[in-house]
């Protein structure tokens, strides 16, 4: 018998720079993901939440998606193949949306490796740094955003623990 952990996340020395990791699944953007985003974070903006004033009032004539949405699900695509195993996101060195994201639109997501830095003061660390890009369902690019992420070296990578013992299967 064999048991297998999902990988998620990487160790530093999983990173090659010029990778790409195509992430997996996609998700359609609904009304209401869009609506609950918009009431979470109190962006009231009506060009996301009523209907009648984004069709007459706005130059997409229709409900555009908040940006930080979009951005949020590209991110959290990315987090099983990148920062899953990760110490700490350090930072967003930019953030672009170039395309606007409507309510019923699927979003993809897409990682490449730009560099990776190994820590001069803690020899158990690196510094990763990624683009990542999202598309829509006809692949028109809707934001892309680059960010640094701290990971473990694999002789320092944590194990997994579960709150139960090992013999569940007897």
């Amino acid at each position: 018998m064999t048991t297998i952990d999902r990988p998620f996340g990487r160790a530093f020395e999983d990173f090659e720079v010029g990778d790409v990791y195509r992430h997996w699944p996609g998700k359609t953007i609904t009304e209401y993901d869009d609506h609950l985003f918009c009431m979470i974070t109190m962006n009231h903006h009506p060009l996301h939440t009523n209907t009648w004033f984004a069709e007459h009032e706005t130059v997409h004539g229709r409900n555009v998606v908040v940006g930080n949405l979009v951005y949020s699900l590209a991110l959290g695509m990315s987090v099983p193949d990148v920062s899953g195993s990760a110490i700490a996101n350090l930072e967003v060195e930019s953030l672009v949306h170039k395309h606007p994201t409507f309510h019923g639109d699927t979003i993809y997501a897409e990682t490449r490796v730009v560099d990776k830095v190994p820590s001069s003061s803690k020899p158990d660390r690196g510094v990763v740094t990624v683009d990542t890009k999202a598309f829509n369902q006809e692949g028109k690019e809707v934001c892309a955003f680059r960010r640094k992420v701290m990971v473990w070296r694999r002789e320092a990578l944590p194990p997994r623990h579960r709150p139960y013992g090992g013999g569940v299967w007897g």
